[in-house]
This record gives structure tokens, sequence and C-alpha cells, in this order.
């Protein structure tokens, strides 16, 4: 036991500094997290203007306005550097992943420990994250860290819960060892593949609930949508291998709740917008940020069928974002659906 419990501790205390890779709202919030507990934090940026607006004035002014941030956290625009890093928090959008992976996956020693932040499925491949990662850079440890998030609420310390899921326990204490926060809670967990269905189909479901809110349906509406959409959920992560109480945990059913009833959430304002007459196309050119579940919608589906899992509401937000139906045809499709048992 006392081996055991040294060696927690010795694995906890090499987790020195940690590289976080991508500066968008949740990747700067996740930095200043880090940077709290301790820890030397080189945060990278794709943009120029974003790095040295960090370096020098303590602010990702365009990702992330108004939150001062913390004075240790150096930002750089050199991918190069973050493999000098104890651990990676990989917060790049999921459909820049595999490219940002392969960059820099071969000059990462062994066993790194890498979080994936990012909460999709690869549109061209169908693929998990963690599947990317293990293609990319085999050598490293992967761990997801997923749950009922907002990036600004995270950087300015308001209590949050999450899951970091690692298929080692002793690397996942150690993560949360190292950026856990009386404000910023890790539960750890061995189910990635829970941690990771849970935070990419809720963000199709966001978008749904997002229609209903802009359509003006009203509350029992968007109550009703989001129940059928977590019973969706929890259909294709069970048939992938997730373990219940991960769907039903913070990765799952609390990060479906947070996301399908806050216009905080890039999903179900994109969503609202649609609801209220505005194209895909109008939406997505006036952003900063990406809307992971327009990309997932279709992979979700694919998984879905692969898996023989039915997905009727994951099917109507994909067909509504690669344009093969509209937002009053999709409703319609839903509502005249057989009545049915509840499954």
């Amino acid at each position: 036991m006392a081996e055991k419990i040294a060696g927690k501790k010795k694995i906890a205390t090499a987790i020195k500094s940690i590289g976080v890779v991508g500066a968008g709202a949740w990747g700067t919030a996740l930095a200043q997290v880090a940077a709290k507990a301790g820890r030397r934090v080189t945060l990278w940026a794709r943009e120029a203007e974003v790095a040295d607006g960090i370096n020098a004035r303590h602010e990702n002014a365009t990702f992330l306005p108004g939150i001062a941030l913390d004075a240790g956290i150096r930002a750089t625009t050199a991918l190069a550097e973050m493999s000098a890093a104890d651990a990676l928090l990989m917060v790049t959008p999921a459909q820049h992943m595999r490219r940002v992976l392969t960059e820099l996956g071969p000059a990462l020693a062994p066993a790194t420990p890498v979080v994936l932040c990012a909460k999709g499925i690869e549109q061209e491949t169908g693929k998990l994250l963690t599947e990317v990662l293990a293609e990319a850079a085999p050598q490293a440890q992967a761990a997801v860290l997923s749950g009922p998030s907002f990036a600004a609420e995270v950087a300015r310390g308001q209590p949050t819960a999450v899951t970091l899921a690692c298929a080692d326990e002793r690397t996942a204490e150690a993560l949360a060892a190292a950026i856990g926060l009386p404000t910023f809670r890790p539960y750890y967990s061995a189910d990635l593949i829970g941690a990771e269905i849970g935070g990419a189909v809720k963000n199709v479901l966001a978008i749904a609930c997002g229609i209903v809110e802009g359509k003006k349906f009203g509350e029992s509406a968007r109550a009703a949508l989001t129940t059928r959409g977590f019973a969706e959920l929890t259909r294709l992560g069970l048939a992938m291998g997730a373990r219940a109480e991960t769907l039903t945990g913070l990765s799952g059913l609390g990060d479906l709740i947070l996301t399908c009833n806050s216009i905080k959430s890039r999903n179900m304002s994109l969503g609202m917008a649609l609801g209220e007459g505005k194209t895909l196309e109008e939406i997505m050119g006036s952003r900063h940020s990406v809307s992971e579940g327009v990309f997932s919608a279709a992979a979700v589906v694919a998984l879905a069928k692969k898996h023989k899992v039915e997905m009727p509401i994951a099917e109507a937000v994909a067909a509504l974002v690669t344009g093969k139906t509209s937002v009053d045809e999709a409703i319609a499709a839903l509502l005249s659906r057989p009545f049915r048992a509840e499954i």
C-alpha cells in the first residue's frame, strides 16, 4: 500500500508543466485553471495577435474578452514548444485535431498524458478523437476531459465539475491533482468512450433544442426534446461500450442539461438562429468560434447506423445541417412519428 501511495505522489509531482494546445475560449480557460493550480503553462495560439495579447496584456481579447488572465500563462505560436510539457491539454477543434496531433506527435515522449478537451467526432472518418490520437501519437497516454462547463465561467473561477477519463487510474489521479482547484473539480473515470460520446452527441442535440427555442415552441417542448435526446445518447453510448454511470454523469447528462438550456452554448445558439430563419452559412460566417455539432452530426448518425441504434433527433439535425431538409420539414417529420413505448 505504501508503495502504491508513493507511486501516485511521484506521478502527480511529475506534472509540473502543462501545454495547452488551442487558444480559443475553452483553451484559454483551461490555461487559466492550470496556472491557478500552480503549473507552468504554455498556451499555443494559431494567431500571432492572440499570443501577443496574452503575453503583453494578459487577456485573450479575441476569444475571451474582458477576463484578466494569470500572469504566469505564456503564449506561443510555435507548436513544437508544446512537446516539452509534462502533459498536454488538446483544445483544438475536433476537425483539426488530427492535423495538429500529426505534427506534434513524433516529438512527444513515451507515455506523455494527452488530454482531449474538444467534443466531437472526426467527420471524414467517423472516428472518436481517442482513435485519432492512437493513430497520430500512439506513444501518448490518452485522456478525455468533458463535462458541463462554459469557458468564461471557468476562467472567472466560478465553481465547475467535470469528468476526467483515463484508462490508467494513476495517470487520471495525477492529472486531476495537476489541474484541480476548489472551484474546478475533476472527477476521474476509466470510461473514455462514455466521456467522448456524451460530449459529441450533446452538441448535436443542443442544435435541436436551439431550434425549439428559435421557433418559440416553449419550455415543455425543450424538456421533452432534451429527455428524448438523452435516450438517444444513452442508446448509442451503451451500444459502443460506455458505462451507464458515465452517461448519467457529468460528461453525459450533466453536459446535456447545460448545453440544451442556455444560449451561451454555441450549438444551442446556432440552432436558435436556424429556428429564427437564418441560414447555416449566415450563422457560421459571423462567428469566431466553432459549433462542433454541425460537423459531428453526420458522424453520430453513421455510428448509430453501424451499431443499429435509432436516433431520430440526431438524424433530423444531420439532415438539416447537410442541406437535405429544412427546419420545418425536420420538425414535421419528428412530430409525425408513430406513438410508442417510452424506451
